[in-house]
């Protein structure tokens, strides 16, 4: 197998690139399992009340003749990059499957705790080894569907005609549903890989362990075929994303927020919406029907995006019996930036040059099928062009996978000029990231066709 390491420059992001040469498609195996993560009932994390749903950790393996690969989908909101090089190694230790080719996708949910991560790792590691031993001779198929949940949420407010986290209707937001089905050979369903690019932010302050409409959805795509199938959810680009209709979680928010201000716990909005979020304001009192309504929108949003998937998956598609497995991964080197002012949203921050930000790119080639990865929040302007320009029209953008970049959100070049938190936040400096990321995903794939 021959293998090359390049440094390559384009514009100001640098590239360390490295890729082999793609094996031959071969015939495969797939298996599945999910795994049971959720805290103890008895022992709940402080900030949390009550537990609304379970958390799961699922996982697929696909094993040809030359090698095998990973996808895994985890009820958390982000698995750190430590955590994930160390779970990626133990699986290659323990499993054989090649550490390029493990794949972790965390579903962004905001209702799950933190300091989860022996759990996690236990848990990725049980349900990879489970699915490595259920494998059976297989194929698997890919179409797209639509759903329009999901919503653009960089919005300038009709009275300060300031910036603000509200639903654009004329924002770039991308409604595909892109669906991978992996059957038996007798046309069994096995497991379904699907992609969305939408926030899990329902439950958000609401005290309320879920894996929010993630969760919700795979159950129900899980529900309706039984059998031991299992369904994996991974983030579009969502990081202008929001779902359509957000009033619970803002109705929760904001009781919650105003007594941490009013108490004098938060010094400002920004740090009280962070306080209620992650375990701040439990003596407030909330009303039921205000948490019922959170809880209700994560059923209506999962059933809906559920439905869509299972229309998909029975829509006529051609299947592929043979296939080539290949895995690769680029770090991306941006310029920094550390803010020196504060205020969540609304007015221009103000800015020192930071420490460079390390983007980490990966490429999961199941045979004409690209899973594109960038381990951050991303604009969806962003996934858009990728796929535009991809040589591969079977090409899927999974953000905040197989690890955290230093970075913040990621926004597109054009963004910077709106002053939304996930601007603001961002450690990036400007027009550096959109095109290196898009540039570096697209010769990655060019690459794996060597």
């Amino acid at each position: 197998m021959r293998s090359l390491i390049l440094i390559l420059v384009i514009g100001l992001g640098t590239f360390q690139w490295g890729f082999a040469q793609a094996q031959k498609a071969s015939p495969f195996q797939v298996g599945a399992a999910k795994i049971d993560i959720t805290p103890n009932e008895n022992e709940l994390p402080e900030g949390y009340y009550s537990i609304r749903d379970h958390l799961f950790c699922r996982a697929v393996v696909v094993q040809n003749e030359s090698t095998s690969a990973a996808l895994i989908a985890v009820d958390q909101g982000m698995v750190n990059s430590d955590l994930y090089t160390k779970i990626a190694a133990q699986i290659e230790a323990e499993t054989g499957i090649p550490a390029p080719n493990v794949f972790v996708s965390p579903s962004h949910t905001h209702s799950a705790p933190w300091g989860m991560e022996a759990a996690v790792e236990k848990g990725v590691l049980a349900a990879v080894k489970e699915a490595k031993a259920n494998l059976q001779d297989a194929t698997l198929s890919y179409k797209t569907g639509l759903s329009y949940l999901n919503i653009n949420r960089d919005v300038i407010d009709e009275q300060t005609r300031l910036w603000k986290q509200g639903p654009n209707y004329d924002g770039p937001s991308d409604k595909t549903v892109a669906v991978i089905t992996f059957r038996s050979t007798a046309g069994d369903p096995i497991a379904v890989y699907y992609n969305y690019a939408m926030h899990a932010n329902m439950m958000f302050m609401g005290g309320t362990i879920s894996a929010d409409f993630p969760g919700e959805t795979s159950k129900y795509i899980e529900d309706y075929y039984g059998d031991g199938v299992v369904a994996l959810f991974s983030s579009g680009a969502a990081g202008d994303q929001n779902p359509v209709s957000v009033e619970p979680m803002v109705e929760v928010g904001h009781k919650k927020v105003d007594a941490l201000l009013a108490s004098g716990k938060a010094k400002d909005l920004a740090e009280a919406i962070m306080m209620a979020g992650f375990g701040g304001g439990a003596e407030v009192e909330l009303e039921p029907k205000a948490l019922e309504r959170q809880s209700q929108m994560i059923s209506s949003l999962g059933q809906i995006l559920g439905e869509e998937v299972l229309r998909v998956t029975h829509l006529p598609q051609a299947s592929d019996s043979l296939i080539a497995i290949s895995g690769s991964k680029e770090i991306l080197t941006c310029p920094g930036r550390t803010r020196t002012n504060t205020g969540r949203e609304g007015a221009p921050g103000t800015y020192e040059d930071g420490e460079p930000v390390n983007i980490q790119l990966s490429l999961l080639r199941l045979g004409d099928i690209a899973i594109a990865a960038v381990n951050a929040e991303v604009y969806n302007i962003i996934a858009q062009r990728l796929k535009e320009e991809s040589p591969l029209t079977r090409t899927i953008f999974s953000s905040i996978t197989n690890g955290a970049a230093n970075s913040g959100y990621i926004p597109n070049d054009d963004a910077f000029q709106r002053y939304t938190f996930q601007v603001l936040s961002s450690r990036l400096q400007p027009n550096h990231a959109e095109r290196g990321i898009i540039d570096g995903l697209v010769g990655m794939i060019k690459a794996s066709e060597l």
